[in-house]
């Protein structure tokens, strides 16, 4: 896993170092529930970050090179999943593609992919608030500075509009593939440890007929991406390791941006 994670940083950093100034990397990582998508998108961030302050001494490192956004923040609130005409099916399904504003994503991406300019402005992503379960609408600062974007989300390669439409304006296409024994093993720890489902029990339940079954269409939906990077069971990949601090993380860099 090591080695395939410093080829993607030393490819990302040949990348930049070869694009015009004017231009932003738009990298879009996805795969099924319980991957690992989060833990590789932080990592790429964090050490192209490191790399890029190593590289360049004679500026600050207050000023960050990548950023990490989730696609956790474009989720429909739960006033909104409540207003639709099967709420209590719909909360169920909460994390399918219907549940999700990708009309917005796509929004962000586009503006995104649009030239840097001397007048360009800070742009704005939702975060996820997990104690509240529903978004925080342009909680993640992006500004001019940041010149490498690590999107992270489950349908980022799906065939499927809007996903795809924001899938054609990314450089790179990454895909986390796991086996569907081990995300479910890791999706049960991480339901039971974040009081979705009550207990194993109800976690295997909430597996079975709503993350695999997202799953099963992100697979058999997918683009052709550029990259595949094989999950296997760690502990860095673990839901443990997958602390959604990274989005936060980020925004707190950004605002720092000189």
């Amino acid at each position: 896993m090591e080695e395939q994670v410093d080829r993607l940083i030393k490819k990302t950093w040949k990348k930049f170092q070869d694009v015009h100034k004017s231009k932003r990397i738009l990298i879009a990582v996805s795969g099924i529930p319980g991957s690992g998508k989060t833990t590789l998108a932080t990592i790429v961030t964090t050490r192209l970050n490191a790399l890029h302050a190593q590289q360049s001494p004679g500026i600050s490192n207050s000023a960050p090179l990548a950023a990490f956004i989730p696609m956790d923040g474009y989720h429909l609130s739960r006033a909104q999943l409540s207003a639709m005409p099967d709420p209590i099916s719909t909360h169920a399904r909460r994390g399918a593609t219907f549940t999700f504003d990708g009309d917005s994503f796509l929004m962000l991406v586009k503006e995104l992919h649009k030239p840097l300019l001397p007048e360009s402005q800070t742009l704005y992503a939702p975060s996820f608030d997990h104690a509240l379960q529903d978004p925080v609408a342009d909680d993640i600062a992006i500004r001019p500075c940041v010149r490498i974007l690590i999107f992270e989300g489950n349908y980022l390669s799906l065939n499927k509009t809007p996903w795809k439409d924001a899938a054609e304006l990314m450089d790179e296409l990454w895909f986390v593939d796991v086996d569907f024994d081990t995300a479910r093993k890791r999706l049960v720890r991480r339901h039971v440890k974040a009081g979705i489902a009550a207990g194993e029990e109800e976690a295997h339940k909430r597996v079975t007929e709503n993350d695999l079954v997202n799953g099963k269409e992100i697979i058999d939906g997918r683009l052709e991406v550029h990259e595949v990077i094989v999950s296997r069971e760690d502990e860095r990949w673990t839901p443990e390791g997958q602390e959604l601090e990274a989005g936060k993380r980020s925004e707190e860099e950004m605002a720092k941006c000189v």
